[in-house]
This record gives C-alpha cells, sequence and structure tokens, in this order.
C-alpha cells in the first residue's frame, strides 16, 4: 500500500463519476491492485461505505447529502437540511469516516453574500451535536464556483472563527493556483486546520494570461478541459505544486489525514484505461513526494 515518502501519509482517491468507477467492487479491486489505501465516496457512503470497509479499505472523506440547504434564507430548509445532513454524519462515522466533504455555498446566486453568508453559519453551526458526537469534521473545499463563499484566506478564517460546528480545511491546491494564491503560505497558515488533502494540481500558461487574462472569456481561442484558457487542472506532478514541501509543513503540523487523488485532467479523464492510468502514476509520484 502507498504513502507518501514524506510524512508518512497514505495515499488513496475521490470516486469519480464514469461509467466504470460506479461499480464499486470493480473499482475497490483496481484500488487494491494500484496500492491505494482509501476511497473518498460521495453522497451514497452510507450504503457503499459498508462495501468499502467489508473489503478492508478505509473511508477518506464523504460528501454530505445537502450542502445548498444549510445556506437557505428560509429556516425551514435549514433545519431540514440540518436534519438529514446530522443523520447522515451519525450512520457514516459508524463505518469510520470522520470527514465530511462539502463546498459552502449559497442555495440562491441572487441572494447577497454577506445574508448567504450568515445563513451557512447558522446552517452549518446546526451540525455541531452530530459532529461532537461522533468526533468528525466537516471539511470545506475552496473551489471557486459562482456561489461558493469559504474559497479564500479571508473567508476561510470568518468561518473557521464564527461557526460554531467542528469545521476544517479540505486542503486542494489546485483551487488556490487557479486563483492566484500562494497554496504554500495558505498551507503555513493553514495547516492545523486540515483535515483532508486532495491531490490535484494545475498548470498556469504565462503567454494565454497575457492574451486573455483571467476574468474574461476568450471570444475565438478554445479553452481547456477541466480549466480555462489561462489554466487547467492536471494530475500531481503536472503542474505548479510544490508536493515534497506541502507534505513536510503537514508532517510538522501533526497532519493525521491522508492525501485524496482527485482525478480531473483533460489529458486523462473519459475513459477508463486513461483514468486507471492516471490515478496509478498519481500515486507512485505522490509516494514518491
Amino acid at each position: 500500500m502507498s504513502k507518501t515518502r514524506t510524512g508518512g501519509f497514505p495515499v488513496g482517491f475521490r470516486r469519480g463519476g464514469t461509467a466504470w468507477q460506479k461499480d464499486l467492487n470493480s473499482l475497490i479491486a483496481f484500488a487494491r491492485q494500484a496500492g491505494l489505501e482509501f476511497i473518498d465516496l460521495n453522497r451514497d457512503a452510507d450504503t457503499a461505505g459498508k462495501t468499502v470497509a467489508e473489503a478492508g479499505f478505509r473511508l477518506g472523506s464523504v460528501d454530505l447529502p445537502d450542502w445548498t440547504g444549510l445556506a437557505s434564507a428560509d429556516k425551514a430548509k435549514r433545519d431540514k437540511a440540518a436534519a438529514v445532513n446530522s443523520q447522515y454524519i451519525r450512520a457514516c462515522a459508524a463505518l469510520g469516516t470522520k470527514c465530511f466533504f462539502v463546498a459552502v455555498m449559497a442555495e440562491d446566486a441572487a441572494t447577497p453574500r454577506a445574508e448567504s453568508y450568515k445563513y451557512a453559519v447558522e446552517g452549518y453551526g446546526a451540525l455541531a451535536p452530530a459532529l461532537e458526537q461522533t468526533g468528525s469534521w466537516v471539511v470545506m473545499e475552496g473551489w471557486p464556483g459562482p456561489t461558493v463563499f469559504v474559497t479564500t484566506p479571508e473567508t476561510y478564517r470568518a468561518f473557521l472563527r464564527d461557526c460554531p460546528a467542528r469545521m476544517a480545511v479540505n486542503y486542494d491546491p489546485s483551487h488556490l493556483i487557479r486563483m492566484g494564491i500562494d497554496p504554500i503560505r495558505f498551507l503555513r497558515e493553514f495547516a492545523p486546520q486540515v483535515r483532508h488533502v486532495h491531490a490535484k494540481d494545475t498548470e498556469v500558461y504565462p503567454e494565454a494570461i497575457y492574451e486573455f487574462g483571467y476574468q474574461t472569456p476568450a471570444l475565438f481561442a478554445k479553452g481547456h478541459g477541466y480549466g480555462g484558457h489561462a489554466w487547467r487542472y492536471t494530475i500531481p506532478g503536472h503542474g505548479q505544486m510544490r508536493w515534497k514541501e506541502a507534505f513536510s509543513i503537514l508532517r510538522d503540523a501533526g497532519y493525521q489525514g491522508g492525501i485524496s487523488i482527485e482525478l480531473e485532467d483533460e489529458n486523462f479523464n473519459g475513459t477508463e484505461a486513461g483514468e486507471k492510468e492516471a490515478l496509478t502514476w498519481s500515486c507512485r509520484f505522490l509516494a514518491s513526494c
């Protein structure tokens, strides 16, 4: 089984949505062959998690089932989402996972961000009893989607401070690089709050930044799959990220979690052979860091 050379962190992966990954038993067989140690599941972990655990794999993170409801302007919706998510937390924690994955996002893009933020603090705060009883954490990914508002150092600091639940950081450097935020500086600040790590990289194209910038879509040029015109997501080692330095920071901070490959790369995604090749290569690369 694979661990990083620096820090000895187990290497696993996030289950994708392509056809071959939907066959869980086949996916587990591949993971075993590739030397991967754990699997991150989506919103079906309360049922699929038993199969993973019985096969001898550890559950990494699992997705909470209702993200936007927790930030709804309607208190009844927030309460319902909190109840559904709390039940799911208890069911999945019994299977061994302690990390519940989200992107903290608004329910309605038309609602002012400051208002949605207040609703989310209240909605996620209602998960505190279930998280405390199970010793679990909500891990927030900083994907800079149009309605996501925990993405930057400013917003991570605020939510970690303001929300009374057990909130933590999902460290995914690919999003930080895409936004122009130094991923190593971010990690030095937030390493004590990191409970889960995504191994995904980003390649940046300086010439394309000059040609198109970051904000305005190109009019004529074709963009990248899993990316924009000036950047694209890649497998670890094909982008800008300094992985060994990151693992050293995590080790020194006492990080106890795993390193989860999240596969989004136009050079590999889309075929079973390509995705298996990418996961295998990524695992070997991370083990060498």
